[in-house]
Order: structure tokens, then sequence, then C-alpha cells
């Protein structure tokens, strides 16, 4: 069994997006502290230097648009070059698109997908040879609550994270035979500045039909910002601890308030599931 306390004795490569704050920073740091190496990737590499300067050779910081697919080719091979492997990939890069459906216009939808959705799958491509070369690896892909159920004034932002889930599962069963790990890791709220607005965004429209519910939901947000529960830097050390497991979880729910939506969402479904259960297999040809 991992012994969280326990010193690592072996230094992987951990190639980690949006590492410049909040949730990849922590992660990095974490990764760090437990002796690992890490390419810290980001849009502003400057910023990425000041993070994590005075871990000298330990890090390389690249910049990378993960929406842009040649700038993930070009960075995981700059990271293979100064480091000869990649260990842990983390697609941790995205951002919220809030608001009501009707009220978020198409480009800012295509704007979401490319970055939650596309750029994930740009990273995870550039990286999936060197990793079947190794025959070894592990994908962390960030999902959200988000992912496994709905929230109003949320329908993009969810749509992006249920079709990371949707991604992951189908991948962990293609690349498991390289020995390559894949974990959706699913965030309840962190206390980072995900719902400051550098990292939200909300419908540029306004329907009056519908008396306003993006408003109220707006203002709870703000409300909620930098009061979350979850810690970053637990986090980071939670991820550190499952890529050291011989067998880890295709999914992590993080969190005690994840944890209680998982069990209330899936309560439901259960409870829905039951209720038209004759309905469902009603659908069969008859039998004989």
């Amino acid at each position: 069994m991992f012994n969280p306390d326990q010193e690592e004795t072996v230094s992987n490569v951990w190639f980690i997006t949006g590492a410049g704050r909040g949730i990849g920073a922590a992660i990095a740091r974490s990764a760090l502290e437990a002796g690992h190496r890490v390419v810290a990737t980001g849009r502003k590499a400057r910023d990425l230097e000041a993070t994590f300067a005075g871990h000298g050779e330990s890090v390389l910081c690249l910049p990378l648009d993960v929406a842009r697919e040649p700038q993930s080719v070009d960075a995981v091979a700059r990271a293979v070059d100064r480091f000869g492997r990649i260990d842990v990939v983390v697609n941790n890069a995205g951002y919220g698109q809030l608001g009501l459906f009707e009220e978020v216009a198409s480009t800012a939808i295509d704007e979401q997908f490319q970055t939650n959705v596309f750029g994930l799958m740009h990273v995870t491509r550039a990286v999936l040879p060197h990793m079947r070369s190794q025959r070894s690896g592990h994908i962390f892909n960030l999902a959200s609550i988000g992912g496994f159920m709905g929230f109003e004034s949320s329908s993009i932002y969810c749509a992006t994270k249920f079709a990371v889930e949707g991604f992951s599962e189908s991948l962990a069963l293609e690349v498991a035979r390289f020995g390559i790990h894949v974990t959706v890791v699913e965030p309840g709220f962190f206390r980072t500045d995900f719902l400051d607005a550098t990292s939200v965004r909300y419908g540029d429209k306004r329907i009056v039909d519908y008396d306003d519910p993006q408003g109220a939901a707006r203002v709870d947000y703000e409300a909620y910002n930098h009061r979350q529960p979850g810690d970053p830097a637990k986090l980071g050390r939670a991820l550190v601890q499952m890529a050291a497991m011989a067998k880890p979880p295709l999914r992590f729910t993080a969190g005690s308030d994840a944890l209680a939506y998982a069990r209330q969402a899936f309560d439901r479904r259960q409870v829905e599931i039951a209720e038209h259960a004759a309905l469902s297999v009603s659908t069969d040809f008859a039998a004989g």
C-alpha cells in the first residue's frame, strides 16, 4: 500500500497543462515536493517561470495554448527532448463558460469546446505515442461534478465535462493494454480563482422570458467565490498519491461536496431506472 509519508524513490516526469495558477499550479507543486520533475505549461510562460522560480532544473516551463494542436505537439516534443520521457499527464487547462444556453453565442460555445475538450485531446494525442513506447504512463483528465450532473446556467460547461468523462472512460479501455492508466478527476468547488472574471465567462445576450435565472446564478457564484471548501494543495497531493498506485481509480470524486452531489445524482438515476424498467425492456423484440 502506498504511504503518502514515505519518500519517493523514483523521479517521474509530470506534464501539466494550465499550471500557472489554481489547481494546476497546486498539482505541480505537489509533484515537485514529492521529488518529481515537472513540465509546467500555460498560455503565459513568464507567469510560469515566476511561479516556479527556485526549482531549477526540476521544472521546464513551456508556453502552450491547448486549443492549438501544433503547440501541444511542440510542447510534448520539447518535454521529451529535455527529460527523455513523460510519465504523468495532467490535462487541467480549461475555463468555465456559464450562462443560459440561449444566451451564449455559438462562437463562445466553439471556444469552450476547443479548450476544454479538443485541447485535452490534442495533448493526449501528442503524448500517447511516447507512453505506448514506454509501455507505461498515467493520464489525469480534469472533469468536474458538472461531468456527471447538470447545473442551471452551466449547460455548455457541463457539456464539455460530460464529453471529458465519456472520452476518458473509452480511452482507458483502449490504452490499458500498454500499461497506461486513465483517471478522470471530478472536483467539487475548490478555492481557486475559477469563479473570477479571469476564468469564468457568461452569456452575452439577455432573454427576458427566462425571468433572470442567469443573473441569480451569477450572484450566487460570485458570493461563493473564494469561500469554496476544497483545498487545491490537498488535491495535488491526492493526485501524487494516485499516480503511485498500481491500480489507480478510473474516477476520483474530489471533495466532500462532490461526494454529496455524486450520491444525490446517482441515487436519482437509480430511482428513475427502476421506475421505468418495464417500459425499457418493452422495446426489445418479442422472445422466441
